[in-house]
């Protein structure tokens, strides 16, 4: 799929953010700036649950790390991002060693760095 029609994929899908507002991630994408020629962009995921009594992104990080890495990569090549930050709170050590792990993985695999299509991110 181009980037284009992961975007509208996104879109077509109804996701929707997490925050109070519920914003569509689709339009959010969409809303991008198309010249490129002026901005390097980045993507962040966040990870830092600020919601009391939640610890759904703790479970998903020490649980499915690369489904995480993956759908960053997904969403870095739908937005032509060249890195990626995940926003993680200090006290999920845990999280934070199977997430080095997965990354790790990604980059031996030749997922992220400069050997794969998208060699941006």
């Amino acid at each position: 799929m181009a980037p284009d029609e992961i975007v509208t994929a996104v879109k077509d899908a109804g996701l929707k953010g997490r925050g109070g507002a519920g914003f569509s991630t689709g339009l959010k994408w969409s809303l991008m700036p198309k010249d490129e020629s002026m901005n390097i962009r980045y993507l962040l995921c966040n990870a830092d649950e600020m919601e009391p009594g939640t610890y759904k992104d703790r479970l998903l990080m020490e649980q499915l790390p690369h489904l995480l890495v993956e759908g960053m990569l997904i969403s870095a090549f739908a937005l032509k991002a060249w890195r990626g930050y995940i926003f993680l709170r200090g006290e999920y050590i845990e999280a934070a060693q199977h997430l080095r792990r997965a990354i790790a993985e990604a980059t031996e695999a030749g997922l992220l760095g400069k050997k794969y299509p998208w060699h941006r991110f």
